[in-house]
């Protein structure tokens, strides 16, 4: 039983991606990383070099991964709870690991990371992911229409992704090529109300049948008219008419409102997830 870490992407793609996408669910994270740096590269969330790793079991088989992409947190996927504490100390002895001072882990898994780290950590942030259920309307309806983003949104686009960003307090900044990507795919959804945009959604490509919605984002001036339950509700639509067969998606669990939105539209909890931070 070992862990193997490489900066070769190709290789952590052949090892580990199946048994990855045999959870896609829990697994939702790792998905979209593997799918995003298939298509755009290993720099595709940032400039510093990335950094992969996965386990390998008594059986000889990979049973779980991990991905470092500078400057967002190790995100760590579904693991045998055999590899936790090895993964812990990996993360003061590995070279590649070095500098690592945030980890994403299911929360149980997070706990026994941060016993085995070897550094103080805290509790940063937690998170629930959702599966939506079954599709349910916005009630009351909201006013306006759900419509595709196109290339002449791409300042608005810009805008509301860091307004956004910041607000979650989010590592990192969103280049214009993934924005222009999602727009390729139907990605982005813009909800309108008067032919004036007022809040705006998003999904991931559909990885290993699932697809995961965010960010969904209503700037201030436009809370509380329900625009974000109208474009959430359409851009899950979108997923599933893109092929997805699960949809997803990952909420604050601080933020009461959105965990309470996304419970009315159909989608049920799943598990949560922690954010470590070394400190």
């Amino acid at each position: 039983m070992t862990w193997t870490f490489s900066s070769d992407l190709a290789a952590w793609l052949a090892a580990a991606r199946p048994a990855v996408a045999a959870q896609p669910v829990v697994n939702t994270l790792l998905l979209t990383v593997m799918e995003t740096m298939e298509r755009q590269g290993p720099h595709a969330f940032g400039a510093a070099p990335p950094a992969f790793g996965w386990w390998t079991g008594a059986d000889g088989r990979v049973h779980g991964a991990v991905v470092r992409s500078p400057p967002h947190p190790l995100v760590v996927g579904a693991l045998p709870p055999e590899a936790l504490p090895l993964l812990g100390a990996a993360l003061s002895a590995e070279p590649l690991l070095f500098g690592v001072d945030a980890v994403n882990a299911r929360r149980a898994d997070a706990e026994v990371l941060a016993a085995a780290w070897g550094r103080p950590a805290g509790v940063s942030e937690e998170n629930r992911l959702y599966r939506l259920a079954g599709l349910l309307p916005p009630d009351p309806a909201p006013a306006g229409r759900a419509r595709r983003a196109a290339e002449s949104d791409l300042p608005l686009l810009r805008d509301w992704t860091a307004a956004f960003q910041r607000e979650a307090g989010l590592r990192g900044s969103v280049s214009d090529d993934r924005l222009r990507d999602r727009i390729s795919y139907g990605g982005t959804l813009l909800w309108e109300d008067g032919g004036k945009p007022v809040s705006v959604a998003g999904f991931h490509r559909p990885a290993a049948g699932a697809a995961r919605v965010g960010p969904v984002y209503t700037p201030p001036a436009h809370r509380g008219r329900g625009y974000g339950a109208g474009v959430t509700h359409a851009v899950s639509e979108a997923a599933y008419a893109a092929g997805a067969r699960e949809v997803l998606l990952f909420t604050d669990l601080a933020n009461p409102t959105s965990n309470g939105l996304y419970q009315r539209l159909g989608y049920v909890p799943v598990e949560d997830r922690t954010e470590l931070l070394a400190t």
